[in-house]
């Protein structure tokens, strides 16, 4: 299993601080963001490669960076080539930049750079290896507004998922989709082809919409929270919080 990190976004929204430097890298406490998930996803025995795929503005901050690791899987960079948030391909695209560069045909665990975890992904790929289907998480989130600004699905007795829609006027029901996704080698074929035949490109929650609508897939529900670093109100509170 590949785990393959997007992180080619320009972090508008953080204004000066990663104007010339990549979010995922940003420090909390000793470590960074990304840093901070990769301890937890080196120790999984099914992961055998580590891929961030960034941007060509960031690729040598991110390479540079790699270099200093000593996890025990190896790291790989890709570059997509872009330089300005204006010509971004985004997430999807930049999965699928990275699938065929890398002439990738593997179980694949894709993951946002930008989130702390109160958990170990491990408990994800052990219930994919169970419901041998590609699987999202979920979480309980009770708030309507935040329902509409994300992708919701439904869920059987089972944790299938029935259906998922992207932010949602209505939601139907309060189960929350983040940026966490397993995608077994079977469904490759589905994924390279999924902009093609209309998939949106931007975010990582429009392929997992398509998805959805193509193959089973099971949701896992979260054993623990996470913390989002959207802005710099969220990086200035994860740092006082859990540096």
């Amino acid at each position: 299993m590949k785990n393959i990190v997007i992180a080619a976004g320009y972090a508008t929204r953080l204004g000066e601080l990663t104007k010339n430097f990549p979010k995922p890298l940003l420090k909390i406490g000793e470590n960074t963001i990304l840093g901070r998930m990769l301890d937890d996803i080196d120790r999984i025995p099914e992961i055998d490669e580590h891929i961030v795929i960034t941007n060509h503005k960031f690729a040598g901050i991110f390479e540079k960076w790699a270099e200093e690791q000593h996890y025990s899987k190896p790291i790989t960079i890709v570059d997509d080539g872009t330089e300005t948030n204006d010509t971004r391909l985004g997430a999807v695209c930049d999965l699928l930049f990275a699938m065929d560069k890398l002439h990738i045909d593997d179980d694949l665990l894709v993951v946002a750079a930008d989130n702390l975890l109160f958990f170990s992904f491990q408990e994800f790929v052990d219930f994919a290896k169970e419901k041998q289907t590609s699987c999202i998480m979920c979480h309980e989130q009770p708030s309507i507004e935040k329902l509409q600004r994300t992708g919701v699905v439904e869920l059987d007795v089972n944790n299938k998922v029935l259906g998922m829609e992207e932010k949602p006027q209505v939601p139907k029901s309060h189960w929350a989709v983040p940026p966490f996704y397993i995608y077994l080698k079977k469904d490759l074929d589905l994924v390279r082809h999924s902009v093609e035949n209309g998939c949106g490109k931007d975010a990582p929650g429009n392929l997992a919409h398509y998805m959805v609508e193509h193959t089973t897939m099971h949701a896992w529900p979260m054993s623990a929270g996470r913390f989002d670093i959207g802005s710099i109100d969220t990086y200035e509170e994860a740092k006082r919080k859990f540096g």
